[in-house]
């Protein structure tokens, strides 16, 4: 596994738990429980996309 794997890996984790806390927050004190929708959805978007770039940026730099 490379280097950037693994800090995307680490970054993601806790990413991934900060966002779920965040949710939970809202689902557990908010009046409007439909706002936690949001930190769920970029729990799972935020680390593909980071990786997909990774990904791209690695591969572009390794073919020149």
């Amino acid at each position: 596994m490379a280097l950037w794997q693994k800090f995307w890996l680490l970054l993601s984790v806790i990413w991934v738990v900060v966002s779920g806390l965040n949710a939970a927050t809202i689902l557990a004190f908010s009046e409007e429980p439909e706002k936690a929708w949001r930190p769920i959805v970029l729990a799972l978007a935020v680390p593909a996309a980071a990786y997909l770039l990774a990904w791209l940026w690695f591969r572009w730099r390794t073919k020149r």
